[in-house]
């Protein structure tokens, strides 16, 4: 039972992966960020460190009246 509950989990969060894959391949988003997962804990934490900043940034520009996106509002 806890195999059979086990692979379905697998196979949810793959189908998940790919999902998450396809919005950024249709999107803007950097292409290069589909793998991930595939990347050592040092350069997933570069990654990480560099969203953060990006946060803080958007929340200090949100701070000042200003937009956090960097995409023009729908009309």
């Amino acid at each position: 039972m806890v195999f059979l509950i086990q692979n379905t989990q697998n196979r949810d969060t793959a189908a998940i992966q790919i999902k998450l894959d396809e919005l950024i391949r249709v999107s803007r988003g950097h292409n290069a960020l589909m793998d991930l997962e595939e990347l050592d804990e040092a350069d997933l934490e570069r990654f990480r460190r560099k969203y953060e900043d990006l946060a803080a940034r958007a929340r200090q520009r949100m701070d000042q009246g200003e937009v956090d996106t960097d995409s023009p509002e729908p009309a």
